[in-house]
């Protein structure tokens, strides 16, 4: 019997868990339908606020058991969604499940943009599956060529050992989502250092990859991918192939993928393959002999063959099945456009994470990015903005969209991006401030009409919390000068 209309949500990633873990805390007495493709959710655990803003947290794997046992008036629903019918105020799932909601929060995040869809070659890692997909691959593999600039891209490569890698980017330098030439240059030094090194000490639950159930995928679409990656992907798996070299990369810049090759197809072909680079310069001293299952063709006219290519291109909103037969509005990066209180175009249907599109008009030092924590923060906001409407409540914006703030690690190395870190938007109209120790930290301030408006933290600065303070209190620092990076002097004694 089809129940009157609850609050729903879909999507068991890290925003759909939050906002309906919120929304049983608001409505204690009112039942949570949670919607998940995936047999585990993906829980917020050991959270921690490290200043006004910047936050850390765990991301563990759980059965969905253990969040209906924690709130019991939550309930689990393990099925795909099939249709959005939001005339009738319902949702349809592949299990046959007629759900109607009174508000609806759709979480199903993003999936991967892979070069080449569906061929036997090409893996996009995107979910835990995928993810130990790649390491039984690993296993086996000789070369592999990885294929983005993205936060999985630089990750992998870094981790990966025992097997040749070449990178290919389509910028200039590494990381250029997060870095400017300067921080990827510190950053590259260390990826072709080969030396051994203390792992740091890890402050977030590493995901397990043993004794995942597997019978509850039944009542899922086979292809449905599951939640988004967290932080720390990689620390629970062996990254390492045939050989016995420890890191082993080569980068390709500016450049794409122009074509992808099997075996026959290339041999046709007589195309002639490159040899893995030798040499310090990335130039091969000798053509390639070997015989391998794939090649991939690069734009600038390089060929290599390899085992298997890892697709780390970015992703796109996961907007399926949601825009047949309703008028959403949805941005130009496909997500569904939201306003400041996270509601889509259509009645009553809310959107966090990675599937939505922030549509208003955002602070000056706040961009969205599709990064574990502003699904966290969309999340628990977009379950304060549904209880506020349904109790006839006003409420403010969230100051976690006052400044982008994010923590993570690249590296092996903390990094800390505030603000307006690349100088997004500020043309020409700015100034940058530097200071590097090489090998062991990396500090740029973006500097706006003498305000601090962004910076890059990489390494043991110890300066986020300041830097942060010195963004959102927009104190003027032009008598500061140059001591403001002055590794002799104590910032933090300044402003405190």
């Amino acid at each position: 019997m089809e129940a009157a209309g609850r609050l729903v949500v879909v999507g068991g990633g890290i925003a759909g868990v939050t906002c309906a873990e919120q929304l049983a805390v608001n409505f204690p007495s009112e039942e949570i339908l949670l919607i998940t493709a995936s047999p585990v959710i993906k829980a917020v655990t050991n959270f921690k606020q490290v200043s006004k803003i910047l936050e850390e947290f765990d991301v563990e794997e759980q059965p969905s058991a253990v969040l209906e046992k924690r709130f019991p008036n939550i309930t689990i629903v393990e099925s795909a969604v099939r249709q959005l019918k939001s005339e009738e105020r319902c949702v349809l799932t592949e299990d046959g499940g007629r759900h109607a909601y009174k508000k609806l929060c759709l979480c199903t995040g993003a999936k991967p943009k892979l070069i080449r869809a569906g061929s036997p070659y090409v893996l996009g890692i995107r979910d835990t599956d995928s993810a130990q997909e790649f390491q039984k691959r690993l296993t086996d593999a000789r070369r592999i060529v990885v294929v983005g600039n993205g936060g999985i891209a630089l990750e992998l490569v870094y981790e990966v050992e025992g097997c040749q890698v070449i990178w290919a980017i389509k910028d200039q330098a590494i990381g250029n989502t997060f870095f400017d030439a300067g921080a990827a240059e510190f950053l590259t030094s260390k990826l072709n250092s080969g030396k051994p090194e203390a792992k740091l000490v890890q402050k977030r639950t590493r995901y397990t990859t043993e004794g995942k159930p597997k019978e509850a995928g039944r009542k899922a679409r086979a292809d449905a991918a599951g939640s988004a990656l967290g932080p720390d992907w990689h620390e629970g798996l062996t990254l390492r192939g045939t050989g016995q070299c420890s890191r082993n990369v080569h980068i390709e810049t500016t450049c794409e993928v122009k074509e992808v090759y099997l075996q026959e197809e290339f041999r046709v072909l007589e195309k002639e393959p490159w040899a893995f680079p030798r040499d310090r310069h990335g130039q091969s001293t000798t053509r390639e002999h070997e015989s391998w299952p794939v090649y991939v063709e690069l734009t600038n006219g390089k060929i290599y063959g390899c085992d298997f290519i890892v697709s780390a291109t970015g992703v796109l909103p996961n907007t399926e099945p949601f825009l047949r037969g309703n008028q959403f509005d949805v941005g130009e990066d496909g997500g569904l456009r939201v306003d400041d209180h996270m509601h889509t175009s259509l009645p009553d249907i809310y959107a966090a994470g990675d599937i939505c599109t922030a549509s208003w008009r955002p602070s000056p030092v706040w961009q969205q990015m599709r990064l574990w924590t502003q699904a966290r923060q969309m999340g628990w906001y977009a379950a304060k903005c549904m209880a506020a409407d349904i109790l006839g409540e006003s409420i403010d914006m969230d100051f976690s969209f006052e400044l982008f703030a994010h923590v993570t690690k690249f590296f092996n190395y903390k990094v800390v991006l505030l603000g307006k870190y690349n100088a997004q938007g500020l043309g020409a109209d700015h100034e940058l401030m530097l200071r590097c120790t090489r090998g062991l930290e990396y500090v740029k301030a973006v500097v706006q009409n003498g305000r601090m408006v962004g910076a890059v933290l990489i390494g043991e600065t110890d300066l986020e919390e300041t830097f942060e303070n010195l963004i959102l209190n927009q104190m003027d620092l032009s008598a500061y000068g140059a001591d403001l990076l002055d590794p002799s002097v104590d910032i933090e004694d300044y402003f405190d």
